[in-house]
């Protein structure tokens, strides 16, 4: 039998090959074949990551002899030998995944120098300063990947050297200079370690490729997987790559740019280089670089060639491309491409002007959004008086657009914690770096005071749609007294300042926002995704101000509207407690008929708000209790408002309390102790429903929901009581009307008897909060606590809260669905737990075949592209 191959060479290789190659090895090869100039490799792959973790964190010898072998086939192409002191073979060993996850794994540059090599490149190049300049990071490099030296020991070496010199950058220190910093890195080692610094470069690159297989699973990369559900089991790969120098001289250097601008779309070359640089000095805004356009001065040859590449990538793979280049000596490079990570407001500027450019039709320019992006577009911006009343305190690079406002804080831990703790954050830090992802995740906006528009901050900020001002040069730092000074003025932890995104301005204080107008590209966009999606989209609310603002985001209805939550209203509350402190039925009437009118008010204006689009209204769910006092105060304050005896009533409460009231006396459980509760609640809808069809001649066509049924017998129970009092509401008033009975599955039981249940229930809606509580066995509010601690084990990769767990409670959704289209083909199906605006979630309702998602209002554009990308994808 032919033994499974884990390493190809770039040659090898194409772009279909993404999940074996990964996304930055599969685009190598791709670049390859097409006569791309790419410094050639090979590819470690993502079978190999898999493999090395069901080794036990092993190599295995046979994948050891294939890159042995590959790297034999790059000395031969190359005319360069590993390790040889004449004409040194170096190598780049960088991850790659099936995704790009820029910045959360590792990368080594310049592998295979050891103190003869590094004087065959001296030698070989006749500029010792670049050779020590080369080995000095990558024993920096390989000492923090490899072996988990912290990087400070080396950068504060570094910098007492320049100190001594009186020199203030890198490139000021000579190559003795730099022999002395390589004496003192390898003395580090030596210290940490235990023993030398490895010598063969073979033993380095084994060494440096489980490094990064190791950093598959750092806590960062899991975060950004978590963040955009990336499977943990697919790996990463590796590439392997001969080295190209950007640090060879001034006819040198590297950078980085994109075939579009990131930040708004515009159909320009925008990117950024350095002189005399490897290109970690620009991603990682240690330096802060030239603009691209300044390339087309300083080496128009280079330059040329560069912008027809980069245009030939771009008609190649149909979309904006995001590519590293290396200048070697005058000679150009392309380190990768990938597709680029961009804003929302220019991911809809570049789907849209693909189409109108004849590269994409409507349907592949559906899929070149990130649904989740959208939300990026709906949240506040800047009120614009505001900001004249508010002092620019600095101006940086706007390298992710958007409006942030909040409390000042240095690390990634301490802008978690205060999150956590409900405050707004703006994190500010030197600049960022992979590990502060939980931090960059929790803030509103981030600040950094090095870097350029292409580093870890500002391409991670716009992944996330979160506001960046990067390169801030005039704010300076302490991190460790937790303050910044700017101006002559000095800000402290816990102070207010707020970020503008789309102009790099940052302002001392708080400035209030405004919600922005949605037009333009965003309404072309998404006229496309409402012509191609067959799942419908509706909002939770219950207000009118809910009703008519997801109206504006395009909802076509109501699929859940909670009553109980128009019953805290402060004047609401004293009726509702009356009833449920009553002894009798009538008394209990008589509260009730108190709280009729203004239920019956709220659902004139959300009728009103909806304008003829069908409302789900849920009866009452929550436990009695909850619309009680707790504090002895106020259970006293409530006894004398009620004219009750203190004791009788603390005696109620009690008698109320529950130990599990999640599964307590709630739901439809109520209406079957207290029929009278949805004989108010029907009419009230009803009469609504009635009112408004008189005043603008619409239909409305109300969808009574039962919450939490388990067995036909209840719903009956309950439906009739609804059905008789909405019949005589009906005929009394003369005016015709239809309305639904229906249930919403959230118990197990009800799933697994859908077909039962189907023959009362004219509709099912998935409340999938609680179907998932239930299934789980796990308190929402509760489970917090305990998940991270599965998450770090990998018991779990994402909340299934958050993300509907399909081989579970799915399993339960898809059961129902089709056993309850078994007793009544023309059910109405429907999900509105929060997993309706869920992109992944969505994706699952169009594939189990519901009628429709209901979400916040936010987020119905989210859930609008992801139901037309499932369109999409499943016609394929």
């Amino acid at each position: 039998m032919e033994s499974k191959k884990y390493v190809y060479l770039f040659s090898e290789g194409n772009a279909s090959m993404k999940n074996l190659l990964g996304g930055k090895g599969a685009n190598l090869a791709e670049m390859t074949t097409l006569g791309i100039p790419v410094p050639q490799g090979f590819i470690v792959t993502t079978e190999a990551c898999t493999k090395f973790y069901e080794d036990g964190r092993k190599i295995a010898d046979s994948i050891i002899e294939e890159m042995k072998n590959a790297i034999a086939d790059l000395e031969s192409k190359t005319g360069k030998k590993f390790g040889s002191t004449e004409n040194p073979l170096l190598v780049s060993v960088r991850s790659g995944a099936r995704v790009s996850m820029p910045g959360m794994m590792d990368t080594i540059l310049n592998l295979g120098l050891n103190d003869e090599a590094v004087e065959g490149l001296a030698k070989l190049t006749g500029n010792p300063r670049f050779a020590y300049d080369s080995y000095r990071r990558f024993i920096q490099m390989f000492s923090d990947v490899a072996m988990g030296i912290e990087k400070r020991y080396f950068e504060n070496v570094l910098d007492s050297v320049k100190e001594a010199k009186g020199v203030s950058l890198d490139t000021d220190l000579t190559a003795d200079d730099l022999k002395e910093v390589v004496v003192k890195y390898k003395e580090i080692y030596k210290k940490e370690k235990g023993e030398d610094f490895p010598n063969n470069p073979v033993d380095q690159m084994v060494a440096s490729v489980q490094a990064v297989f190791q950093s598959w699973e750092n806590p960062r990369a899991i975060v950004y997987r978590r963040l955009n559900d990336i499977p943990g089991d697919w790996g990463t790969a590796v590439n392997v790559q001969a080295m190209v120098f950007g640090n060879m001289g001034a006819d040198s250097g590297t950078g980085v740019a994109f075939t579009r601008d990131p930040a708004t779309g515009e159909n320009v070359i925008f990117g950024e280089y350095l002189i005399n640089a490897q290109g970690e000095d620009v991603v990682a805004g240690i330096r802060t670089p030239q603009p691209i356009s300044k390339l087309q001065e300083e080496m128009p040859k280079c330059y040329k060639e560069f912008y027809d590449i980069a245009h030939k990538l771009e008609n190649h793979y149909k979309d904006m491309q995001d590519m590293e280049f290396t200048i070697e000596q005058g000679k150009l490079y392309f380190l990768q491409t990938r597709n680029g990570k961009r804003t929302a407001q220019a991911a809809l500027k570049i789907a849209v002007d693909l189409v109108e450019e004849g590269l994409l039709t409507k349907e592949q320019a559906i899929l070149k959004v990130d649904p989740k992006q959208l939300d990026s577009l709906l949240h506040p911006t800047f009120d614009p008086a505001e900001l004249k009343k508010t002092e620019v305190i600095a101006k940086g690079l706007p390298a992710s657009p958007g409006a942030a406002c909040g409390k000042v804080y240095f690390t990634a831990e301490d802008a978690k914690f205060a999150h956590d703790k409900g405050e707004k954050v703006v994190l500010v830090r030197l600049e960022t770096s992979p590990e502060d992802i939980e931090g960059m995740i929790a803030a509103e906006g981030i600040l950094t005071v090095r870097g350029g528009m292409t580093s870890h901050a500002a391409v991670v900020a716009r992944g996330m749609g979160t506001c960046c001002v990067a390169g801030c040069g005039e704010v300076s730092v302490n991190e460790e007294e937790k303050i910044f000074s700017v101006g002559g003025k000095t800000y402290r932890e816990g102070d207010y300042i707020s970020l503008d995104g789309s102009t790099g301005n940052v302002y001392g204080g708080a400035v209030k926002t405004q919600t922005p107008e949605i037009s333009g590209h965003f309404g072309t966009f998404m006229k496309w995704a409402d012509d191609i999606r067959k799942l419908k989209v509706r909002t939770n609310a219950d207000t009118p101000r809910d009703a008519k603002q997801a109206i504006e985001f395009g909802a076509e209805g109501i699929g859940l509207c909670r009553t109980e939550h128009m019953f805290f209203h402060e004047e609401r509350i004293a009726a509702v407690r009356e009833m449920i402190v009553a002894k009798t039925e009538e008394q209990r009437r008589k509260a009730l008929d108190k709280i009729l009118p203004m239920q019956k008010g709220d659902f004139i204006e959300i009728y009103e708000a909806m304008q003829g689009n069908p409302v789900t209204i849920r009866f009452l769910d929550p436990p009695l209790h909850e619309f009680l006092p707790t504090s002895e105060e106020d259970i006293a304050d409530l006894a004398e408002e009620m004219g009750l005896e203190l004791e009788e009533l603390k005696n109620t409460i009690a008698s109320l309390h529950e130990f599990n009231p999640m599964m307590g006396h709630r739901g439809c459980r109520l209406s079957v102790s207290y029929p009278e509760i949805a004989e108010m609640q029907t009419r009230a809808v009803i009469e609504a429903a009635i009112e408004v069809k008189r005043r603008h001649g619409s239909d409305v066509v109300p969808e009574i929901m039962i919450p939490l049924v388990g067995e036909i017998k209840e719903l009956k129970y309950v439906k009739d009581i609804v059905v008789k009092t909405a019949d005589s509401v009906i005929k009394n008033s003369g005016v015709e009307l239809q309305y639904k009975v229906g249930t919403m599955i959230e118990i197990p039981r009800a799933a697994l008897t859908a077909d039962e249940i189907a023959k009362e229930a004219e509709f099912f809606s998935f409340g999938t909060n609680d179907l998932t509580q239930m299934t789980f066995g796990f308190s929402r509010d509760d489970a917090a606590k305990f998940l991270k601690d599965y998450y770090e084990k990998k018991i779990y990769e994402s909340d299934p809260f958050q993300k509907l767990d399909q081989n579970g409670v799915g399993k339960l959704v898809k059961m129902a669905a089709e056993l309850g289209k078994s007793t009544r083909p023309n059910i109405k199906l429907g999900i509105c737990g929060e997993h309706g605006g869920d992109p992944a979630s969505v994706e699952f309702c169009h594939e189990v075949g519901l009628n429709y998602v209901s979400c916040s209002p936010f987020r119905v554009p989210v859930a609008r592209l992801a139901a037309a990308q499932a369109q999409v994808k499943n016609r394929k």
